[in-house]
């Protein structure tokens, strides 16, 4: 396993990390705490030490079964988790400091931990990101040693540039894949000058960039990938990255053209995230051993050529810019 610098925390962590969306579980499928011990156990086994979770993920069964995974190990695992989407009306005026107090002190009763490494805000509305007092609560709860750092999790580069002014933030997370390339150009630079941590979720597009969705895959009623593609639950940009399917495919078989003979698609997108050095860790889920081996692998894959790397960026601009560039 590869280590990085998480930005201003110092943390050498693994630069492949594990999302926890899935584990024990996935999308659809009912929490299963036992495949969420052996998955987790598995990723601290391969040398993975940062785990990224939410309150809301499978209704807080994701952050006890990280937490207890984590109180078994001798080894130190940083445990990022999220909070602030468990606010209804999901809008800035239901936003308050108590209800985040709350929820914070409710992940570290979920995980058993005395102090949660990182706690992210959860992709809340884009004022949210410009109030005082937001950001005083979560200086307060690091002096009170309920949280060792404050992340933000994002939909556009807009709210992770606003976030970054405020000198407690010492992480952002944000969708940035082969289909999602704006973070690269307006908000990597950035966040390197004032040494920031950058945490890439939704490597794979929802699955799109792994190859193996066609047209004809189906997807249960309780998947994302069935319900949201219009964002009718959450910004429609955590669901296939926002890229509409009928541009998606013929952009992917151009990837798999261009990197045949390579390996697996998704391995190949995980290694051209990598690529970017001013990415901390890459995120990827896993519901099961197989997928966690795959995308541990990616990071020992040798560098994607100049030329690759510049047909991949042709391959964005002929279908997948003018879908997404301006949104987020």
């Amino acid at each position: 396993m590869n280590y990085r610098t998480l930005g201003k925390t110092g943390w050498k962590i693994s630069e492949i990390g594990l999302g926890t969306w899935q584990v024990g579980g996935g999308w659809g499928t009912p929490f299963d705490p036992k495949i969420a011990e052996e998955i987790l156990h598995d990723a601290f086994d391969k040398g993975i030490n940062f785990v990224d979770t939410a309150d809301v993920y499978d209704a807080g069964l994701s952050e006890s079964a990280v937490g207890e995974a984590v109180r078994q190990r001798s080894e130190k695992i940083y445990v990022a988790t999220k909070c602030g989407r468990r606010i209804q009306p999901h809008i800035n005026e239901t936003y308050s400091v108590e209800k985040l107090r709350r929820h914070v002190e409710d992940s570290l009763r979920n995980t058993g931990l005395n102090r949660l490494d990182l706690i992210q805000l959860h992709c809340p509305p884009t004022s949210v990101y410009q109030r005082d007092e937001v950001y005083s609560l979560f200086e307060k709860l690091r002096a009170e040693g309920k949280i060792a750092a404050l992340g933000v999790s994002v939909e556009t580069v807009e709210e992770a540039k606003q976030a970054m002014e405020y000198e407690v933030v010492s992480t952002v997370q944000v969708i940035f894949n082969m289909f999602r390339q704006k973070p690269a150009e307006e908000l990597f630079p950035q966040a390197a000058a004032k040494n920031i941590g950058l945490i890439a979720r939704v490597p794979l597009a929802s699955g799109l960039l792994s190859g193996k969705i066609t047209e004809k895959t189906t997807f249960s009623k309780d998947d994302h990938r069935h319900f949201n593609r219009e964002g009718k639950a959450f910004d429609k940009g955590e669901t296939f990255s926002g890229v509409p399917l009928e541009k998606a495919f013929p952009a992917v078989e151009e990837l798999k053209t261009l990197f045949k003979g390579n390996g697996a698609l998704a391995a190949i997108a995980l290694r051209w995230i990598l690529m970017h050095d001013q990415v901390s860790v890459v995120i990827p889920g896993a519901s099961k051993a197989a997928q966690l081996e795959a995308n541990i692998k990616a990071s020992q894959l040798p560098p994607i050529s100049k030329d690759q790397m510049e047909s991949v960026k042709n391959i964005y601009d002929k279908y997948i810019r003018a879908e997404v560039h301006g949104l987020w």
